[in-house]
């Protein structure tokens, strides 16, 4: 199949050109202006529109177990709505097990996404023990093109793993020339929090916020950068929420430690505010049912309006690297409810990775905060850099994937689960329900297989597992 894209202005993280683009097959065969058209097999007309690097989503939960339930976007319907919004490339977690082998629950989710995944797709490893007999599981992780490990100091009894585990798993990571994924708020400390609020009464959705205190995070990313520092390993920090934990980055950057974070775009537009009342763009009214809260029920949780231009700047000054979902989708009915009598039950997590590259384009291009070179590092470049798949992904050159997108600027749309254009997520709700962009895909290539056209599904399945390169200490 050969496919030609042409008259599109052509936006990379370094380039800004008009050309046209010739697809041979899965890969970019030919970037020129005035290519023939004689010899595609289709041809599609990008006059007007910006062509950019299909998004990488570097943070997603398909298919999770969490909280007595299971995400409600599996590997079907997670990718394709990923597609609709613009993501060519997902990194989804593998989870082990605690006390059994991390192989076993690479299978585990190598099975779950087999067969299943419209775009491609990785994985990173959530190690939740890691005692000195298994750390040579790391290596082989490693060969088989998993190169980051994500660990979380949160979740006591669950995921959560001690200081000393931290160090064990961060000094063979760094070895390996891997990279490791941090979940930091300190997590002993927030369930004292949590219990003495619970023991006073308070068990509404909004003190899921308010027993999650922004220090508490920056003390894990301090304490995370700390031990990563002496251990001499790439640190990434996840889903990073607040102006105290974004301190604590710019600090370990300043003596020279080798970590970033993402953040994602929720705590860039959302508030703790909708915990209680509906989102300013809705009219900002109470919640006639106080639960509908739970919906925002996530983690770190939603902080205070202050800190969103704080991450807006550190998107711009590149202390914050990219711009991941944590798309952890669960059900209003049925799932969130679990949590009706206390937050402490309701699922963490809510949807999101469809609606990420137009969030993003609204808010850094339209609204002025980012231009376009920006834009397409922060949704695409900068995580196929941090993560093994560049230049593979995450741009447009010659021998790159075809993971392409044409996205029309002037495409207006408002986000709601009622809009088939912005909803295919497996999920009752939206968290963004009313919110409208401008901007937004219109044609959206995987490998050179066109699956979504102007609104429409083109093909079905075709995502492959794909396999990292190291990108720690050893290419250093």
């Amino acid at each position: 199949m050969r496919t030609l894209i042409r008259n599109g202005r052509i936006i990379t993280a370094i380039d800004d050109y008009y050309a046209d683009i010739l697809i041979d097959g899965e890969k970019v065969a030919v970037i020129g202006q005035g290519l023939s058209d004689e010899s595609a097999d289709a041809v599609y007309d990008a006059t007007g529109k910006l062509v950019i690097p299909g998004g990488i989503d570097p943070h997603t939960h398909f298919d999770m177990p969490f909280g007595g339930t299971t995400s409600a976007d599996d590997f079907d319907s997670g990718t394709l709505a990923a597609a609709f919004g613009g993501t060519t490339t997902i990194i989804d977690f593998a989870i082990q097990t605690k006390g059994e082998s991390t192989f076993a629950g690479l299978e585990a989710w190598h099975r779950k996404a087999s067969g299943k995944a419209h775009i491609d797709y990785s994985f990173h490893m959530i190690v939740t023990d890691m005692p000195v007999s298994r750390l040579p599981e790391m290596r082989g992780l490693a060969d088989e093109g998993i190169t980051s490990y994500k660990l979380f100091m949160a979740y006591p009894g669950v995921l959560y793993v001690d200081d000393g585990t931290l160090y064990r798993a961060f000094r063979q990571a760094g070895e390996n020339g891997t990279r490791i994924c941090m979940h930091a708020e300190n997590g002993i400390v927030i369930d004292e929090i949590i219990r003495e609020a619970v023991n006073a009464g308070h068990v509404s959705p909004a003190w899921h916020a308010k027993t999650r205190p922004t220090r508490m995070e920056a003390e894990g990313v301090h304490r995370a950068i700390a031990i990563a520092e002496v251990a001499n390993v790439p640190l990434y920090i996840v889903h990073l929420s607040s102006a105290d934990a974004l301190e604590q980055v710019k600090l370990g950057r300043m003596r020279g430690v080798d970590v970033v974070a993402e953040t994602c775009p929720q705590y860039l537009f959302l508030d703790d505010s909708v915990y209680e009342h509906a989102p300013p763009w809705q009219g900002g009214h109470r919640h006639a049912d106080p639960f509908e809260g739970a919906k925002w029920v996530m983690t770190p949780a939603l902080r205070q309006r202050g800190n969103q231009d704080v991450l807006w700047q550190g998107l711009k000054l590149g202390f914050i690297s990219n711009v991941a979902t944590d798309h952890c989708p669960f059900c209003f009915k049925e799932q969130k409810e679990l949590g009706r009598d206390s937050f402490t039950k309701i699922p963490n997590g809510a949807p999101g990775v469809e609606n990420r590259m137009a969030l993003i384009y609204h808010g850094a291009v339209t609204e002025g905060r980012l231009d376009l070179n920006r834009f397409v590092e922060v949704t695409s470049t900068a995580a196929a850099k941090r993560f093994g798949l560049f230049p593979k992904k995450g741009t447009i050159a010659v021998g790159s994937d075809a993971d392409i997108v044409i996205f029309d600027p002037d495409r207006e749309e408002t986000i709601s689960v009622s809009n088939p254009h912005t909803h295919h997520m497996k999920v009752d709700y939206s968290a963004w329900e009313g919110f409208k962009v401008k901007g937004y895909p219109d044609t959206v290539f995987s490998r050179g297989r066109c699956v979504v056209h102007k609104g429409e599904q083109k093909a079905s399945g075709g995502g492959q597992f794909v396999k990292r390169a190291l990108v720690g200490s050893v290419l250093r």
